[in-house]
């Protein structure tokens, strides 16, 4: 089973948030998914961005494929910097 780490979009007709999910590449964009990673929330100014680092790791470490726009969302909160093996941003600024 091939796991894709993606975006699932909830909210109200054009006020949109997404919900980071782990889940099967064959299921459908809002359909079934395996855990919730995170939270994702566009038209807060500015945006709000919630991941649990240590799930996200998880699913990564395990083979978990982020598509693109994930991929941006886990540099911003330090997940991807810690999964490639760099130090994450926010302790490298306090050094």
């Amino acid at each position: 089973m091939a796991v894709k780490l993606r975006l699932m979009r909830m909210g109200k007709k054009k006020q949109p948030t997404y919900r980071v999910v782990a889940a099967d590449a064959r299921s459908p964009r809002n359909g079934r998914f395996i855990e919730i990673v995170g939270t994702y929330q566009p038209r807060q100014e500015p945006s709000v961005i919630l991941i649990d680092n240590e799930k996200a790791l998880k699913w990564l470490r395990n083979g978990a494929q982020p598509t693109e726009s994930v991929e941006k969302l886990l540099k911003v909160s330090g997940a991807w910097a810690e999964f490639k093996g760099e130090a994450p941003a926010a302790a490298a600024a306090d050094s």
